[in-house]
C-alpha cells in the first residue's frame, strides 16, 4: 500500500507537471506567471494528497509515503523496527515505478527540461539554501502533524493540514529547493535522467527536519503525547503500529468489563447467604 501511494503520487506529479509547464501545453500557453503556475500545480499535488491520505489503503497503512515520516514515526517509538524498513523499501520501490510508469504514459514529454521527470532540484541559490529551505519546510510540516493528529477534535483533519502545507510550500518555495521533503519522492525522480549532483539534500534534510520536530514535541509534550502513526486514524481500518487509541480501547474494555462483574456480584443473591 506504502508502494503504490507514493507511485501514484509520482505518476500525479509528472502528470501535472507536463500538462501545466511543459511549453506546448495550453495550460503553459495560457499561464505566463510562473507564480500563478506553481499555485496551480501545488493545488494539484495537495488535492492527490488529500485523495491518498483519505483512501481505504491511505486510511490502512497510515499514509506516510515518506521515509522521513516514517523513520521520525520510529524514533517516536510507534513502529517496530521490521515495519518501518520495510515502510521505507516499498516508498522507494514505489517512487521508481511511479515515475517508470509515467515515463512510458507521457512518452518524450517527460524529458523536456520544462518538466524534466517531475525532479526537485536545488534553485539558482544553490544547494545550501535549499538544504535549509528543506529542513526549514520538513520541521514546519512534521510540527504540524504531529500537533494536529494529536489533538482529538482536530486529529482526522491532519490530511488536509498536510496538504495545505504542500499547497503552499509549492507555490512559494519550490524555487528553492524544487519542495520535495521526500527521499524516495526525490530518488524516484532522480533515476531515471541521473540527476544525483544534489540527491545530498533531500537524502538529509528531510528526515533531519522532521526528526529535530520530533524531538521539540517530545520536550513539551512527552512521549505520551504521541498516539498512533497513522495521520487519519478514525476509521475501521486495522492498524499495526504502537498505537495509543488501542491501548486506550483496551483499557476502557478491561474497566468496562471490571464494573460489569462487580455489579453481577453485588447483585448476585450468595451474599446474602448466612451460614449460621
Amino acid at each position: 500500500m506504502e508502494a503504490a501511494e507514493l507511485g501514484a503520487f509520482m505518476v500525479s506529479a509528472c502528470f501535472f507537471t507536463a500538462v501545466i509547464w511543459h511549453p506546448a501545453s495550453p495550460v503553459r500557453q495560457s499561464i505566463q506567471d510562473p507564480l500563478l503556475l506553481r499555485v496551480v500545480t501545488g493545488i494539484a499535488m495537495a488535492l492527490t494528497a488529500i485523495g491518498i491520505i483519505y483512501s481505504r489503503w491511505g486510511k490502512r497503512s497510515g499514509a506516510h509515503f515518506n521515509p522521513a515520516v516514517t523513520l521520525t514515526f520510529f524514533r517516536l517509538g510507534k513502529i517496530e523496527p521490521w515495519d518501518a524498513f520495510c515502510y521505507v523499501l516499498a516508498q522507494f520501490v514505489g517512487g521508481v515505478i511511479g515515475v517508470l510508469l509515467a515515463s512510458r504514459l507521457l512518452g518524450a514529454s517527460i524529458e523536456h527540461p520544462a518538466v524534466n521527470y517531475a525532479a526537485t532540484l536545488p534553485g539558482t541559490s544553490g544547494p545550501r539554501v535549499a538544504f535549509v529551505a528543506e529542513l526549514l519546510i520538513s520541521f514546519v510540516q512534521m510540527s504540524v502533524i504531529l500537533i494536529v493528529s494529536n489533538t482529538q477534535c482536530v486529529a482526522r483533519f491532519t490530511g488536509l493540514f498536510a496538504a495545505t502545507l504542500v499547497a503552499t510550500y509549492i507555490s512559494l518555495e519550490s524555487p528553492l529547493s524544487g519542495m520535495s521533503m521526500n527521499p524516495a519522492r526525490s530518488f524516484g525522480s532522480a533515476l531515471p535522467p541521473h540527476l544525483w549532483a544534489s540527491l545530498w539534500v533531500y537524502f538529509t534534510a528531510p528526515p533531519l527536519g522532521m526528526l529535530l520536530a520530533a524531538q521539540l514535541y517530545l520536550w513539551f509534550r512527552g512521549p505520551w503525547g504521541v498516539i498512533c502513526a497513522k495521520l487519519h486514524h478514525q476509521n475501521e481500518q486495522r492498524c499495526i503500529f504502537r498505537c495509543g487509541y488501542k491501548q486506550r480501547e483496551a483499557r476502557s474494555q478491561e474497566s468496562s468489563e471490571a464494573i460489569s462483574h462487580q455489579s453481577s456480584v453485588i447483585s448476585s443473591p450468595d451474599i446474602f447467604w448466612d451460614s449460621r
